[in-house]
C-alpha cells in the first residue's frame, strides 16, 4: 500500500526538475538577448543623448575637446529662449493642423479602400490591389514636379491644401497594411450581418472597424509621425513664413540668426520629445498592429 505513493512522488519529482530546467534555460536565453539588445539600444540613443547634452551647454562648451557629455553648468535657459527665438507656437499649430487632418484623411480613405479590396468580391480587385502596391516602387522625386504643376494651376501653392488633401485619397502602404488585417477577420461575421439586413457601410463601420483598432492605430501613428517630421513637402509648397511648420522653423536658426547651436538643439529636443512619448505610450498597440497586418496575404 505504501509503494504506490512513493512511486507517484518519485515520478512527479523528475517532472518538476524538468520544468525548472526549462525555466532556467528560458531565463538565460532572455538574459543573453537583453545583453545584446541593451548596448545596441544605447548606440541608437547616442544621437539623441548628444542632442540633449548640446541643448544644455553654454556657448563655451560646444567645440571643446574632448567632447563634454555632461554640461557644467546646465544652461536651462536655452529652452525658453528656443521657444521665444522664433514663432515656435505658431509653427506648432501649423504642424498639428497638417498632421491631424492628414491622419484623419488617411484613416478614412485607406480603411474604405482596404475594406473593398478585402471584404467585397468584385471583378478586378486583385489587379487593382497589385497595381496599387506597385506604386510603392515609384520614387517621390518622379512625381514631384508634375504634382507641383497641378497644385500650382489649382492655386493650392502656399497653402496647407497640397499637404493635406492628397492624404484623403489613400496611401498604398496603409491600404496594404489594412487590407492584410481585414482579411484575417472571419467572413462569417460579414455574412451574418448581411443576413440581418446590414449594408456594406454598416458592416464596415459597426463590425470591421471595432475589430481593427490595433491596425488603425498603427496607421495613425505612422501617418502622424510622417507629417510631423515632414520637411520636403512644406519646403516646396509653403513660402509664407506664417504657414511654416516646425521643420521649416528649425531651419530659421541657421538661415536668419546664424548657428545658435544651443537653441537649435533645444528646439530639436522639444520637437522630438512628443514622438518619443507617443511611441512609448502606444508601443504595445503599435507592435500588435504591425504583427497582425502581415498574417494573411
Amino acid at each position: 500500500m505504501t509503494a504506490q505513493p512513493q512511486t507517484a512522488q518519485s515520478s512527479v519529482q523528475p517532472r518538476r526538475t524538468g520544468i525548472k530546467r526549462k525555466q532556467v534555460k528560458k531565463a538565460i536565453r532572455q538574459l543573453l538577448v537583453h545583453l545584446m539588445l541593451i548596448p545596441l539600444a544605447l548606440v541608437f540613443m547616442l544621437p539623441f543623448l548628444w542632442m540633449l547634452s548640446t541643448s544644455l551647454k553654454p556657448d563655451t562648451q560646444f567645440y571643446s575637446y574632448p567632447p563634454v557629455w555632461i554640461p557644467n553648468p546646465l544652461q536651462w535657459s536655452n529652452y525658453p529662449d528656443a521657444v521665444t527665438y522664433i514663432s515656435f507656437f505658431l509653427y506648432l499649430r501649423n504642424t498639428l493642423t497638417i498632421a491631424v487632418l492628414a491622419t484623419i484623411g488617411s484613416l478614412i480613405s485607406c480603411s474604405l479602400v482596404a475594406y473593398s479590396l478585402a471584404r467585397i468580391p468584385w471583378p478586378g480587385r486583385n489587379f487593382l490591389f497589385i497595381f496599387t502596391v506597385a506604386t510603392l516602387m515609384l520614387p517621390f522625386q518622379v512625381t514631384l514636379i508634375p504634382l507641383f504643376v497641378v497644385y500650382s494651376r489649382l492655386g493650392w501653392v502656399n497653402s496647407f491644401l497640397p499637404l493635406i488633401v492628397p492624404h484623403w485619397f489613400g496611401s498604398a502602404l496603409y491600404i496594404f497594411l489594412l487590407r492584410q488585417f481585414f482579411m484575417t477577420i472571419p467572413m462569417e461575421l460579414s455574412e451574418a450581418a448581411r443576413i440581418d439586413g446590414a449594408g456594406e457601410l454598416r458592416i464596415y463601420w459597426q463590425v470591421i472597424l471595432p475589430l481593427a483598432k490595433a491596425a488603425l492605430a498603427t496607421v495613425a501613428i505612422f501617418e502622424f509621425i510622417a507629417r510631423w517630421r515632414d520637411y520636403l513637402g512644406p519646403l516646396i509648397y509653403l513660402s509664407n513664413q506664417k504657414l511654416y511648420t516646425l521643420s521649416l522653423g528649425i531651419y530659421e536658426y541657421r538661415s536668419q540668426y546664424g548657428a545658435e547651436w544651443g537653441l537649435l538643439m533645444a528646439a530639436s529636443v522639444l520637437i522630438t520629445l512628443p514622438i518619443i512619448l507617443l511611441f512609448f505610450f502606444l508601443q504595445k498597440t503599435f507592435v500588435q498592429g504591425i504583427a497582425l497586418t502581415g498574417i494573411k496575404g
